[in-house]
């Protein structure tokens, strides 16, 4: 099973990069077989641009989880604690193995309609454009 995970931009380029290791989430999938994610870059970019497989998943509370992966988290403590404010619990995504796309593509080019997750939405891959993994 895959997710069409919303990233914002500067953060999709981090994850290219290879900076940023962890994509931080407040809500997690209640599916256990989720192994790919779909990379959604948001406005402005508001393109498949690619995708990783789930290295696995950790969830703890905020402070434990920044302990784990600040090294690789991509970004800085202020903006961790802002995004996961009042919040007990933090996950946190190991990224794998990434691909960028050599044709991102808008959302209306799917075979169904899909619309720009406000965090994920699960997917089967017949949605996709064939051009997607050229």
């Amino acid at each position: 099973m895959q997710v069409l995970l919303s990233i914002n931009p500067e953060f999709v380029e981090r994850i290219f990069t290879g900076e940023k290791k962890f994509e931080y989430r407040k809500a997690i999938f209640r599916r256990s077989d989720v192994e790919k994610v779909i990379i959604y870059s948001t406005l402005p970019e508001g393109k498949v641009v690619g995708e990783f497989c789930i290295d696995r998943i950790l969830t703890d509370t905020p402070q434990e989880i920044w302990n784990q992966t600040q090294t690789n988290s991509g970004i800085n403590k202020e903006f961790f604690d802002h995004y996961f404010n009042g919040k007990s619990e933090a996950h946190a995504i190991k990224i794998g193995n990434v691909k960028k796309y050599n044709n991102p593509f808008r959302l209306d080019k799917m075979k169904a309609k899909v619309s720009a997750p406000q965090s994920f939405m699960y997917l089967s891959r017949d949605l996709f454009p064939e051009f997607a993994f050229e």
